[in-house]
């Protein structure tokens, strides 16, 4: 019998897939990357991904594993809790954390699991307002999350003419929906969270408070966004937005006493080992431990000064990608933003977010669409989600941003110039985009021109992809 060739690289092996991956290493290069929750990982960080350590079965905490052979992946899963404590500043004594989620969905679950319960009663963001699914949706056709399935969700809204959360109607419907726990998170929300508001409200009800921070963790680790963990329970992040992680998911809990009763008696939290035993065995199996040390790879990073200077250069080139939109008549949902990302409502325009995506999508911008305040549904949303992390990583500054503006404001032009010119359906405008012999050349002709500004600048990663 043959040997199995183990030791071959993936070009030999498999250079239908090693194709693939030079392939899309390509588009990234070509491309400008502007959706908000993603980012470039650094050489480092992908390097821990690709290792041995993908090997390895390691079910349970450090030092209570149900497998043997892992006192090497207890020292990096215990290096990465102590990362993570210190790269936001925690007392040990006073907070805790699991490094074991496989993302930013599951570690809320494993929260939810953990601490509300089946059927608690569970508040967030609505979806088309700018929060996570995670946090919890449904229609009056379907229950679209497993948070809305399983537990009892009701949603906080912003209000349609400021485009911000509205705090006294999400206190008022708290008074009456009495959740167990409210979440302060986003996911197309371009304003810091008043952190303190939500508290004084948990705290009128009873509620647990968790920040669901995956899209600033990064901005909040550097002092750059407003701290959740002055105010909060718990604290949940994934670690690839703004943090430039991998992929994965870290839940940070309180401990010690959460508060103190008229007789003097102190009530202690018993968050620990709710959370712990929600992610294992309550709902996953071994942690992914090539991402445990990647992760806690980035958190070294986070450490460094100059993370803070790539934090306050992100913000800067939101501000500047904003107000450049705005220069052009575009209208910008709150009016502005705080942190990494712009929601730009289409509705003036008279397009929207599918259309747009689409076009930019052709020329090389990758956006998503996103609903805005007032859409009926999230599946035709209004508006496009656009964020500058990526772009940050690959040293780009303002006057790159205003460059990335022109390129952004000729694709909705063209969006435009076609949706006037075909059928009313989707399918209509697709068939035209692609097939129309006048349109492929001009949506050419802007792709080459955007393809030539972004070979510019460096991408993090494998130089040899």
């Amino acid at each position: 019998m043959a040997d199995f060739k183990l030791s071959e690289d993936i070009k030999s092996s498999d250079p239908e897939m090693y194709d693939l991956i030079r392939e899309e290493k390509q588009r990234q290069k070509r491309g400008l990357e502007m959706i908000a929750s993603e980012n470039f990982a650094s050489k480092s960080v992908l390097q821990a991904l690709g290792s041995c350590l993908s090997n390895k079965y390691s079910e349970g905490q450090p030092g209570q594993r149900y497998y043997g052979g892992n006192e090497v992946i207890d020292k990096i899963e215990r290096l990465c809790q102590k990362r993570a404590l210190e790269a936001f500043g925690l007392d040990p004594q006073l907070w805790g954390v699991n490094v074991q989620p496989l993302s930013g969905s599951p570690a809320n679950f494993a929260v939810y699991t953990g601490v509300v319960e089946p059927h608690g009663r569970i508040m967030g963001l609505y979806l088309p307002d700018g929060g996570h699914l995670s946090h919890g949706f449904m229609t009056q056709q379907k229950k679209v999350s497993a948070t809305s399935v399983f537990f009892e969700s009701f949603p906080y809204k912003i209000d349609p003419d400021t485009g911000l959360i509205d705090y006294d109607q999400l206190h008022k419907n708290a008074l009456l929906f009495l959740p167990r726990m409210i979440v302060a998170g986003i996911s197309c929300y371009s304003r810091h969270l008043d952190y303190k508001r939500f508290r004084e409200i948990a705290d009128d009800v009873g509620a647990y408070l968790l920040a669901d921070m995956a899209h600033v963790s990064g901005l909040v680790a550097v002092g750059c966004a407003p701290n959740p963990f002055e105010y909060c329970d718990i604290v949940s992040t994934t670690t690839h937005k703004t943090l430039r992680g991998p992929r994965s998911g870290i839940i940070f809990f309180r401990k010690g006493v959460r508060k103190t009763l008229k007789n003097g008696e102190k009530v202690m939290y018993d968050l620990e080992k709710k959370i712990n035993d929600a992610v294992f065995p309550g709902l996953q199996g071994g942690p992914h431990n090539h991402q445990i040390a990647a992760v806690a790879v980035a958190l070294k990073q986070v450490m460094d000064p100059a993370f803070k200077t790539y934090q306050q250069q992100v913000l800067s080139n939101a501000k500047t990608l904003c107000s450049a939109l705005q220069s052009k008549g575009y209208y910008i949902v709150s009016g502005g933003t705080d942190n990494h990302l712009v929601l730009l409502d289409l509705r003036p325009n008279k397009l929207d977010g599918a259309r747009a995506e689409k076009v930019l999508e052709e020329i090389g911008i990758a956006v998503n669409k996103n609903t805005c305040p007032g859409d009926k549904s999230a599946l035709k949303p209004s508006g496009l989600r656009i964020g500058t992390p990526a772009l940050t990583s690959r040293n780009m500054k303002e006057d790159d941003l205003k460059k990335v503006v022109d390129f952004i404001d000729m694709g909705i032009k063209l969006t435009q110039e076609i949706h006037s010119s075909c059928g009313p359906m989707l399918k209509d405008f697709k068939a035209k985009l692609a097939e129309d012999p006048d349109v492929v050349a001009k949506v050419k002709a802007v792709k080459t021109q955007v393809e030539e500004f972004a070979l510019q600048f460096p991408l993090p990663g494998f130089e040899e992809w």
